[in-house]
């Protein structure tokens, strides 16, 4: 009350917060509630505009302190979602303030790095969505476009919410152009701890760069959002992943995405076929031929969904006869590729542990089982990538006489080569990964 009734001198206020910048109170007091609380107490009082953005900045380096000390503590790095308003508020605020001095790191630059450690604010886009139209642009005084697309990452169950259908297609179309292409002017890596707070390596940016690309990617699915999308949103990325290593590279943490903190991510053949449509629109063939490898990824679509493996199945007919069927080489060498076995074991183990899949001629709830043998791969994966390997020639034409041949084309090399003991009859990962008879 005495901050929101405007009791005490704003010298007086600044004085103390001055003072606890330096004691870290949050740290004592075990939690970062109460700074969350002066910031909003402070936005919400009488004082001037500008007293108000000295004062609040003042708490958000006390919240820097704690959050990301000099020196790593034991105390509770929790972001609880709740905590949000405040500092898309502050942010805000900032806004009118930039051209002024301010200590570094500057409070904004805090502020979105704080933000960047919470989890699911699906409640507060509205607010999130001025402030990265703004901090995104490669032109903001802040020059903390790489932080702000982290922002932007986390903030991606709001983007996908059903609440952002009221918001008005001009500012959704705001945020994509701010957004732009995820790899181009990025803030260089911080100089003032390599391995603290300040500091990001550039696999940190890559990876960053990727999520981001992804929810493009799932946003060309969507009706909300895919008419908003343009060609140089994906300019990067398609000289990414113009090779197989780079598709490669790209599909490794798309799984790991998707176990680790989005399982929905474009994970059903109408999601798939519509964001491949309107990847083709927009010219974007190398990203689209990454879509398509998503797509026959084993365990993305349920193998024996026959109705979602149709539409599968004309999407990459008609994109290999737009595009050249040599092209083809790469999508087969995916398919019995290894080197994601393990990024892909543990989605798969992620996913469908207790899904209903085929064994022989019977529907019922299976686990996969993992192979215990010297390289820990998983073995059992190997007749079903036999099965996708078929469907894909019985695509272009070509069925092989023998199952056998099947199993063994394309083979990577002599260690990769699929040990004779699976067979069909085999009745495990492979049983209900397959549709052959």
């Amino acid at each position: 009350m005495i901050i929101k009734e405007r009791e005490t001198h704003e010298y007086d206020i600044n004085v103390f917060l001055s003072a606890i910048t330096h004691l870290n109170p949050f740290q004592a007091m075990g939690t970062a509630e109460l700074g969350f609380i002066w910031i909003t107490k402070i936005l919400d009082s009488r004082y001037p505009e500008d007293a108000r953005y000295q004062m609040a900045s003042r708490v958000v380096r006390v919240l820097g302190n704690y959050f990301f000390p000099e020196v790593p503590a034991h105390s509770s790095s929790y972001m609880s979602p709740t905590w949000t308003p405040p500092l898309l508020n502050f942010l805000l605020l900032c806004e009118k303030f930039y051209a002024e001095g301010a200590f570094l790191p500057h409070p904004g630059f805090l502020a979105l790095r704080i933000l960047s450690i919470i989890r699911k604010p699906v409640n507060f886009v509205a607010t999130a969505l001025p402030v990265l139209a703004s901090t995104l642009l490669p032109t903001h005084p802040l020059q903390s476009r790489g932080l702000a697309l982290e922002v932007f990452h986390v903030f991606v169950s709001g983007w996908l919410s059903p609440q952002m259908r009221r918001t008005p297609n001009k500012d959704l179309g705001r945020l994509l152009r701010a957004v732009g292409d995820p790899f181009q002017h990025l803030d260089p890596p911080f100089q003032y701890k390599q391995t603290g707070f300040y500091g990001q390596s550039v696999d940190t940016v890559g990876k960053r760069a990727v999520k981001v690309t992804t929810i493009l990617m799932e946003f060309a699915s969507l009706d909300l959002w895919r008419d908003h999308l343009r060609r140089s949103n994906f300019t990067s990325c398609e000289e990414t992943v113009s090779t197989e290593e780079g598709k490669r590279a790209f599909l490794c943490c798309m799984l790991d995405t998707a176990e680790n903190s989005w399982p929905d991510l474009l994970h059903t053949p109408s999601k798939i076929t519509t964001a491949i449509m309107r990847l083709e629109e927009l010219h974007c063939s190398n990203t689209t031929e990454a879509m398509i490898m998503w797509a026959w990824t084993v365990g993305v679509i349920n193998p024996v969904d026959r109705i979602a493996w149709k539409l599968i199945l004309d999407e990459t007919l008609r994109f290999y006869r737009t595009h050249g069927f040599q092209r083809l080489v790469t999508l087969a060498r995916h398919i019995t590729d290894t080197t994601m076995e393990d990024t892909h074991g543990m989605f798969l183990g992620a996913h469908y542990q207790t899904s209903p899949f085929r064994m022989g001629c019977v529907r019922r709830p299976v686990a996969l089982r993992r192979e215990v043998c010297d390289d820990t791969k998983w073995n059992d994966r190997y007749p079903s990538q036999a099965c996708q390997l078929r469907k894909l020639y019985q695509l272009v034409g070509y069925v092989p006489p023998t199952w056998e041949e099947t199993v063994t084309v394309e083979e990577v090399d002599e260690e990769t080569r699929p040990s004779s003991k699976y067979s069909v009859t085999s009745v495990s990962f492979a049983d209900w990964a397959c549709n052959h008879p």
